[in-house]
């Protein structure tokens, strides 16, 4: 059974998800602050966290910060309904997804589902990219740098695969949105340059001119990673 920890103050409303989370085969594990939520993150283990971002004393948004220090652990984002500045901070600091309160238990369960496959080693394709300076492999899910590990979260993971796949192929934000989540395309395109600069800066990218992701100025991406050649 998959395993999923939610820190949330509301109580009863935790109760009601935790009894619907058990119908689809998930242990929802709940937390109403942030130190019984870390002293449940280190305990429990668990795939993904769903994170409130109005909390007692530490804030979701603190939280996130300290536990992407030290996790790639996929991490989904509670905000109030219509707040885009509350999903862009969550998704600056590194959260992989968000979904606005009050939501259908439904979709929330829909988003975990989604994505715990793209976290799981086993899902998509296989194989590896290679290219000059970097590697990327879909199996492991793990990309390096020059022979170093590069440390990225699933849904940077996700990104950087999708515009690899496609080298040389210019993508919209749009279409980026849609593959990587398959919903709320149009609802914050923003989200995808924060995205493409957290990656850029993690692979070492934040150069001009770019060696890996180019910038197609009012319409998207392009990957332009140079092909890896035997010596």
């Amino acid at each position: 059974m998959r395993k999923v920890l939610l820190i949330d103050d509301d109580r009863k409303h935790s109760e009601l998800l935790q009894a619907y989370f058990e119908r689809f085969g998930i242990n929802l594990v709940c937390a109403s602050d942030a130190e019984e939520g870390f002293r449940k993150l280190n305990r429990e283990d668990p795939d993904l966290l769903l994170l409130d971002v109005m909390l007692p004393g530490k804030d979701g948004f603190e939280i996130c910060r300290e536990v992407r220090k030290s996790s790639n652990l996929p991490i989904i984002m509670l905000t109030a309904r219509g707040d885009v500045i509350d999903r862009v901070s969550g998704l600056e600091l590194g959260a992989d997804d968000y979904i606005g309160k009050p939501f259908e238990p439904r979709e929330l369960v829909a988003r975990v589902q989604a994505l715990l496959r793209r976290s799981d080693s086993s899902s998509g394709s296989s194989g590896k990219l290679e290219f000059d300076g970097l590697s990327i492999d879909a199996d492991s899910r793990t990309v390096h740098v020059d022979g170093e590990l590069v440390e990225l979260t699933s849904m940077e993971f996700e990104l950087l695969l999708i515009l690899a796949r496609r080298h040389g192929k210019k993508l919209s934000r749009d279409d980026i949105l849609s593959e990587l989540r398959g919903i709320d395309a149009a609802i914050l395109t923003r989200s995808v340059d924060i995205m493409i600069s957290r990656l850029r800066s993690k692979l070492g990218d934040s150069v001009k001119p770019p060696k890996y992701i180019q910038t197609i100025w009012g319409r998207g991406y392009s990957f332009v990673g140079s092909p890896a050649t035997d010596a």
